[in-house]
């Protein structure tokens, strides 16, 4: 039992650790051998299926041992994945992990630091200072104090992001948001979590939010608003005009926040970032670094111009930051995020950051993006499909020539039950699209080729089929 039940910390943690990394590399091999494919084959009953099978009795009365059960579980999760780093696994904004950032997140756990207080984080709370700094610079060059929170993602960025407007309004009218329709949904459901009035959402026919409309949404409001934008959108990765909208919301007394969630990190490309030209105005940006960064989930961010913007945000716990200890230089946390217990995702991120460089990163970064013209083009010449248009970041709009929308759906699942590709479904224009995400920095031109395949034999059976 103490062999099984051995820490990961202290002078001993590495040697505990070393033969159950390669138990689990060894099962990551077999479990990805098994599937054969981006995703297992079978459809959810037959995943439930083997799951089942190799879990047994979660909370045997004796246990099966740590190399056992290590290989048995990891081995079937691997087997049972929807693999990010297949090139036919393209459905969302699910990237696939860099090894080192993964190898990064090993340290993390092994140590196990919490980021709510000093005492229990030294060197992760410098870390996090430090790397969060150099990322809100990023989004906020030319100011000389820009600051940013590690979050869960862009659903806790966002949410951050209205309570900070609501806390600045405070004593006056309530803030009203002012959103797209292409906006994503954490916006209306931060709103209702604060307590804020609905928020205003503004038709986007053309799939991202016209100043105009926005200028006469605000024109309507007596009070105080935020304007919130989208750079990079779910459904198309679309970016939302921010200069203009950025004047509108100065029009207007209103403050913008820009959700960038997706489209933050083309600003470490140089021949990408003029497509996020105005962020720079806005209130606060809301970034993940697990969509187009490379990073294991959690790597979200809310970046603000200055750390000022950040106090509402503090709270006081004796036994966590007492005003003695704060006054006596100890780094006081609790205002650095909503949550009290919270891992040092900074880590993986300050490894990625310090091992690729901004040039590496925006390699990445122009590698995905040049990918994605690559299908576009490759669509448009093919006259069996149609391409909803060309990509504004690594987002990919096709169906069949011919199909309605019942078929592309059904054609989606096909391949995805049967473990082929995994492809997104999006609407757009009034009809249902597939989606290709494409996130693998290192796909190839035949695989790009070879997918399109995948989709047009799919179709070609679905017609045989009809008859």
């Amino acid at each position: 039992m103490k062999e099984i039940a051995g820490l990961a910390g202290g002078r001993q943690g590495p040697a505990q650790l070393r033969p159950l990394v390669e138990t689990v590399l060894t099962a990551l091999e077999e479990g990805a051998a098994a599937r054969g494919g981006p995703v297992p084959a079978g459809g959810p009953k037959e995943t439930a299926r083997r799951v089942a099978g190799a879990l047994g009795r979660p909370l045997p009365g004796h246990g099966t041992g740590a190399q056992e059960a290590l290989h048995t579980l990891v081995r079937e999760l691997a087997r049972g994945a929807a693999d990010p780093a297949d090139p036919y696994c393209a459905a969302h904004l699910h990237c696939p992990p860099l090894a080192l950032s993964a190898a990064a997140e090993l340290a993390a756990a092994s140590l196990n630091p919490s980021l709510d207080s000093w005492d229990q984080a030294p060197a992760a709370t410098e870390i996090e200072a430090r790397a969060s700094a150099a990322l809100a610079a990023v989004v906020y060059p030319d100011l000389p104090a820009p600051d940013a929170l590690m979050t869960t993602g862009g659903t806790e960025s966002n949410q951050l992001a209205l309570l900070l407007a609501r806390e600045r309004a405070a004593g006056g009218p309530r803030v009203q948001v002012v959103c797209g329709a292409n906006a994503h949904h954490s916006v209306q459901r931060a709103a209702w979590l604060l307590g804020l009035p609905r928020p205003v959402v503004v038709d986007t026919p053309s799939g991202v939010l016209d100043p105009a409309d926005a200028d006469a949404a605000l024109d309507e409001l007596p009070g105080r608003a935020l304007l919130v934008a989208t750079a990079g959108t779910t459904d198309t990765g679309a970016i939302d005009p921010l200069p203009q909208l950025a004047q509108v919301a100065a029009k207007h007394g209103a403050e913008l926040h820009v959700d960038a969630a997706y489209g933050g990190p083309l600003l470490f490309s140089r021949h990408e970032a003029g497509k996020l030209d105005g962020l720079q105005s806005a209130v606060s940006v809301t970034v993940d670094l697990h969509k187009l960064g490379w990073q294991p989930v959690a790597a979200g961010l809310l970046a603000v111009p200055d750390g000022a913007a950040l106090r509402p945000l503090g709270h006081q716990a004796d036994y966590l930051n007492a005003t003695d200890d704060t006054e006596a230089g100890l780094p006081d946390l609790l205002g650095r995020s909503l949550r009290t217990t919270r891992r040092p995702d900074v880590l993986k991120i300050a490894v990625t950051m310090r091992a690729l460089g901004r040039e590496g990163l925006g390699a990445l970064v122009d590698a995905v993006c040049g990918h994605a013209h690559q299908l576009a083009a490759a669509v448009d010449r093919h006259p069996g499909l149609d391409l909803h248009g060309r990509p504004a970041i690594s987002t990919v709009l096709f169906r069949p020539a011919g199909a309605d929308d019942e078929q592309v759906a059904a054609l989606r699942r096909e391949l995805m039950y049967e473990g082929r590709a995994v492809l997104g479904r999006a609407a757009a224009g009034g009809r249902l699209w597939l989606k290709a995400t494409l996130l693998n920095p290192h796909i190839r031109p035949q695989d790009l080729d070879a997918l399109l395949r995948l989709v047009t034999d799919a179709q070609a059976r679905q017609t045989q089929e009809a008859r």
